[in-house]
This record gives structure tokens, sequence and C-alpha cells, in this order.
């Protein structure tokens, strides 16, 4: 077949992201989401993600990343819209470690640099720390991408959005889903990246549902030049979980830590749920010295589904036809170009009789 036909579950990153890649090569796209596109309550929906390559205990993983690297840039040249922000990352590590990680970034052909706390006045090291910083590694401006993808979408011929179109089931053997209303749909190849939602939709190997509280603050005023310059950083506060994702670009400070990760079953009960004892853990394990200087902005409770055991996003094939992707947080947003081309490449089997 010269063309296929692509059914998207989901406008998220992966979703929005998979569609353009399968326009592009000439397929027909139809994307489905429960609720506005882009939606502000997917699992994508934040100011800002970091991208970084570097997985010094995993080869593999670099490479990945790499790829996924490269694969932003050229999302940006295509939407015609700034995503990345070079801003850096800085990651904390024991002292005795950081040779071993230069030797492993050296032969990645990756530009890393030591950098002492003192340096980085602003962030709070565990003890006996020091960073790394991989120079060319940055901050995703995750709503505008998504915005950018949606609106490049929308003008397609091929493609078609259809926003408030919640799907009620998926039939992963004979590629269909049904809609809420009843509506029946087929196609070539559908791809569930549903958020927390999908587990709900296909049965994957084990994934749990997690959620997390997000603090966004303002600087103090003599901290603001600084923070417009700083790098992303993670590995920090006390207890080496911390994570800082610095403003700029029209959005905030965003401070997150998986101490303060935890599984839930469902995602209805979030609104009902108090932040306050779980943004008071998370300032207990604060990667940033003189916390009480910073006004808070907003708290947010985000959830994501992961890969039950390496707590990391999972594509899975659950049909014939159907594949879906269960994403988590910052990892699954920057891994996103990943899924889109291995999509692609399924099709390319389609087109060649391999499948």
């Amino acid at each position: 077949m010269s063309a296929a036909a692509v059914l998207v579950v989901g406008a998220g990153v992966t979703g929005l992201l998979t569609a353009v890649r399968c326009a592009l090569a000439g397929h027909r796209v139809t994307v489905l989401d429960r609720g506005p596109i882009p939606n502000p309550r997917s699992t994508s929906h934040d100011q800002h993600r970091v991208l970084r390559t570097f997985s010094p205990d995993d080869p593999d993983a670099t490479r990945r990343m790499a790829t996924a690297h490269r694969g932003w840039r050229a999302v940006e040249t295509l939407l015609g819209a700034r995503l990345l922000r070079p801003t850096g990352v800085v990651t904390a590590w024991p002292r005795e470690r950081l040779p071993a990680l230069a030797a492993s970034a050296a032969g990645a052909g990756l530009r890393v640099r030591t950098v002492e706390p003192q340096a980085v006045p602003h962030l709070e090291f565990p003890p006996d720390s020091a960073g790394v910083l991989e120079a060319d590694a940055g901050v995703l401006l995750a709503e505008r991408a998504l915005e950018a993808a949606a609106r490049w979408l929308g003008g397609h011929p091929a493609v078609t959005l259809r926003p408030y179109g919640a799907v009620a089931e998926v039939d992963a053997d004979r590629g269909t889903v049904r809609l809420a209303g009843g509506e029946r749909l087929g196609a070539d190849l559908v791809l569930v990246a549903a958020g927390p939602w999908t587990r709900d939709l296909v049965a994957q190997e084990p994934v749990v549902l997690h959620r997390q509280t997000m603090v966004y603050l303002h600087p103090p005023a003599d901290g603001a030049r600084w923070w417009r310059r700083a790098p992303a950083a993670g590995g920090l506060g006390p207890d080496g979980r911390g994570w800082a994702v610095p403003p700029g670009d029209g959005t905030l400070l965003k401070i997150s830590s998986d101490a303060v990760c935890r599984a839930v079953d469902t995602t209805a009960d979030a609104a009902a749920e108090d932040q306050a004892p779980w943004a008071a853990l998370l300032a207990s394990a604060a990667p940033l010295t003189g916390l009480h200087r910073y006004t808070v902005a907003a708290v947010k409770a985000c959830h994501y589904a992961a890969d039950a055991q390496t707590a990391g996003p999972r594509l899975t094939r659950v049909g014939h036809a159907v594949w879906a992707r269960a994403a988590c947080g910052g990892s699954g947003f920057a891994s996103a170009p990943l899924v889109a081309d291995h999509i692609v490449e399924v099709l390319e089997d389609f087109r060649e009789g391999a499948v």
C-alpha cells in the first residue's frame, strides 16, 4: 500500500509528534483526544521539560537520547518554532565518580565539565558531591512544543484532528477503536498514547500509575539575573533526588523530586487531594538554597504511567496493528521523537508487506 491510515489516541507530545512524522511520510492520520488539542490535562502539558543525553551507566540510552536530541532540532526547524533552550544540564555526583564520568562522556563524544557547588550558589548539592555539566543539553519548552505541533497538524491536508473524541474501547486484534458516543474507527495502525488512561484502554505489560507534585516559583529579586542564565539541574537536595528547571521564555522556576512521587490507583481523586503536605515534603528535599526567599506561584499534581520494572517509558505492541506508549515525565517527553520514528518504521514494513 502507498499510504496507511494511522489512528493516534492521545494528543500529548508522543501522539502529536508521531502524527507529524506519519504525515510527513505520506500517511493519512487521525488524532483523537478526550479534550482539546493540545489538551492542558495531558501528561505532556507543562511549561518545560529537561532534555539531556548523558546516561553514564547506559551507553545505549546515551546513543538513543543523542538521536532524540537531533530529532527535536529537526522538529524545531519543521514547525518553525524555538522549542529548546540550550541552558545546559548539571547533575550532582559523588566526587569519587567524576573521573569515570568524564571518561564515559568523552567516549560518547559529549561535552561535559566538572562544576563545583560554589559556582552554582543557588543550587543545593548533596554532601561530598560536585556537578557534571552537559553543555549541549537544555530545556524543552513543552507547552510551546505541543501548541506548535497541533498548529502544524491542523494545517496539513492528510491530518484530521478530533478534539473531544473520547475513546471508550480499543480492539487490539482488529485495530479499531470505539468512541464514547458509539462511533467505531479503524486504521492500519493505532497508537494509544493517552498517558495515564492508556492502561484503561489496552492490556500492557505491568504499568504503574504515579502522581507527582511540582512547585513553581518566582526567584528573589537579587537572584533573578542569575536564574536567567542558570542550567537545569538534578541529583540535588540533601537526598540527591531533587530537580530544578530554570525560568525563561515565559516559564517559571520549577522544582520537583521523586521523593514526592507516589503510586496511585486512579487520576479521579487528584482534584480533591490536599497538595500542601506534598509541597512541604518537596520543600524539605529542596534542590535550592534559601528556599524561604522564593515566592510560590503554583503547586501542581501531575500523573504519568511507567513501566513497573524500570519506572521509565515503554512502547509495546499489544495487537497486530496496535501499539501502546506508557510515558513518564521528562524522559517520556524528551524521547517522543524516538517513538515517532519507530512508528514510521513499522509503517514502512506495512508498505513492504513484512507485517
